[in-house]
Parts: structure tokens; C-alpha cells; sequence
């Protein structure tokens, strides 16, 4: 009950501080036009996740691919055309998961079914990815709701938008800071890696021939590191060959991945880099020792991250389709 009610107060204060365009989000916004809405987002985002267990990882990294880039405006769900080519087919966005992509659509379809024309795709992501969250076992946060999807996307406007798993963390702060974002923010949301893998050929390079002395990085338990090369040893023939962000308790939403940067258990150079640099050491001292500040933090920062950049009124629209522009 007391989690529940610093959740609340915490909501309510964000939305008070909310600056003037995103104060027009309203977590009631569509009580009267679609009073199914949230139910059938629950529905469709539970049956998505029994079928394909890898959904609620795929959701949250959709997400934060389409906010962090230029606000939660559901571009990232734009499909190219022969005209333009469109955000989702950005380098570093080729290797979204397609189920999070599925269980955006599936809800829009019924959606579409129950009150037509009325609930926008960057709402839909948006409480998608908080119900899958809280279904993962990590905290409830607030979703107010009112965005309008946007009309613009493009692939080349998105390099140096979004964190790579190779960067410095002085690269990492930048990319975060000019979203408003800081330092303890960003390693809350890091620890979004709690539950999801990557793709083998995301860090291949530091647990094959590291260097002339070292045949993986030192920085990597040897044991943890000698898994990872038995792991991945084929991803040369199969590049979709992936591994567990976190090797603990990859289908858990907790603050494990934290514990796990000590031991050397972090899979991603930028993961490596969160404890070994001075300015984001003491976070993720602080959330691997106590998980309910960590669930604080991140709840806070996402509920920040959902009302990034947003569009109101007639500054976006309700796409019929979440994959192409009215």
C-alpha cells in the first residue's frame, strides 16, 4: 500500500509539473470516446506475451527507440515507402523485434474494432510498454494519455540520436543530456537491460582475439565470458543468434542486471562502462543494493520518457494505420 501511494503522489506531481503542451495529456483522456481502451490494451498485451514471452523486452526497447529520438510520436512505426525511408529502417533500429511491432497493430486493430479513428499508435506504445513492465514484475507508473502520432519519419534523421552498445560513457551522458536527461536517469532506464537479449554481433568483438594478450575483454568474468563464446559461436551463419541482458533472471523485471556489473556479468561494453565510470558507479551501486529505489527511479524516468517531445492536438494525428501516415 505505501509503494502504491508514493507511486501515486509521484504521478500526481509529475503531471503537475508537466511544462504547458504536455499538461494537455490527461490519464482519463479517453474515458468517454473509448471506455474499453485500457482494458483492451491489457488483453491484447497478455496474450501477446504468453504466446511470444520475448514481447514485453521487444515492447520497451520500441519505446525507447521512438521517444528518446524525437519524442513518443509512434514514427518508429512508420513502414518506408519508395518515397521515403522511414525511421524503423535506421541502422540502428534493423534489429527491433517485430513482436513488439505485432502487439502495437494487434491492439490498434481492436481498437479500431471498438471506437474508431480515437486512440492514437503513440498512446497505444506508450501503456503497452507500462503493462508489460508491471506484467515482467517491475513497477506500475503513470501514462497519461492524449499524444498524437506524428506525420514525420525518416531514417536519416536518427544516427546520434540513440545510445549504441559500444559507447563511452561520456558519449552516453551526452546522448541522454540533450533529452533533458540526467546521469542517474539514464542509468535507471539502463536498467531496462534487466529483462531482453542482444544479438551476438552487438559485442562480439570483446569475446573473440580482444587484443594480441587477451582472447576476450578482462573487464568479463573468464567463466561468464567463455559461456558467451560457446553461445555464440555460430553467429557468423546466424546473425540473429542472441543472448540474456541479464544471465541471472532474464524474464524478471528486478534490479539483478545491477548486481550482475560487479561480478563482471554485464553483457554490452556501455554495460561494462555504467560501473567502471566514476559519474554512474555510485547508481548502480545504489539500485543493485536496493531494488524499490531502483523501481522509484525508473518509474519516475518513464514516466519523464513518455511525455518527451510529445505532439497535441493538431500538431499530429490519429493514423487509421500505426504503419503509414492518413
Amino acid at each position: 500500500m505505501a509503494a502504491f501511494l508514493i507511486v501515486f503522489l509521484t504521478s500526481l506531481l509529475t503531471l503537475t509539473a508537466l511544462p504547458a503542451a504536455e499538461s494537455r495529456l490527461y490519464s482519463n483522456y479517453y474515458q468517454k470516446s473509448c471506455p474499453r481502451f485500457n482494458q483492451i490494451v491489457q488483453d491484447t498485451v497478455t496474450n501477446k506475451q504468453i504466446t511470444s514471452p520475448t514481447t514485453a523486452a521487444a515492447t520497451l526497447r520500441l519505446f525507447f527507440h521512438d521517444c528518446l529520438h524525437n519524442g513518443c510520436d509512434a514514427s518508429i512505426l512508420v513502414s518506408s515507402t519508395p518515397f521515403n525511408k522511414a525511421e524503423r529502417d535506421a541502422d540502428i533500429n534493423l534489429s527491433l523485434p517485430g513482436d513488439a511491432f505485432d502487439v502495437v497493430v494487434r491492439a490498434k486493430t481492436a481498437l479500431e474494432l471498438a471506437c474508431p479513428n480515437t486512440v492514437s499508435c503513440a498512446d497505444i506504445l506508450a501503456v503497452a510498454t507500462r503493462d508489460l513492465v508491471t506484467m515482467m514484475g517491475g513497477p506500475y507508473y503513470n501514462v497519461p494519455l492524449g499524444r498524437r502520432d506524428g506525420r514525420v519519419s525518416k531514417a536519416s534523421a536518427v544516427e546520434g540520436t540513440l545510445p549504441r552498445p559500444a559507447m563511452p560513457v561520456s558519449q552516453l551522458i551526452q546522448v541522454f543530456g540533450s533529452r533533458g536527461f540526467s546521469v542517474q536517469e539514464m542509468v535507471a532506464l539502463s536498467g531496462a537491460h534487466t529483462i531482453g537479449f542482444a544479438h551476438c554481433s552487438e559485442f562480439s568483438s570483446a569475446i573473440y582475439n580482444y587484443s594480441k594478450s587477451e582472447q576476450f575483454d578482462p573487464q568479463y568474468n573468464p567463466r561468464f565470458a567463455a559461456g558467451l563464446q560457446q553461445a555464440c559461436a555460430d553467429y557468423h551463419k546466424n546473425p540473429t543468434m542472441s543472448v540474456f541482458n541479464d544471465v541471472m533472471t532474464p524474464n524478471k523485471f528486478d534490479n539483478v542486471y545491477f548486481q550482475n556489473l560487479p561480478k563482471g556479468l554485464g553483457l554490452l561494453k556501455s554495460d561494462h562502462a555504467l560501473f567502471n565510470d566514476p559519474r554512474t558507479r555510485p547508481f548502480v551501486e545504489l539500485y543493485a543494493k536496493d531494488q524499490n529505489t531502483f523501481f522509484q527511479a525508473f518509474a519516475r524516468a518513464m514516466e519523464k520518457l513518455g511525455v518527451h517531445g510529445i505532439q497535441t492536438g493538431r500538431r499530429g494525428e490519429i493514423r487509421h494505420r500505426c504503419d503509414e501516415f492518413n
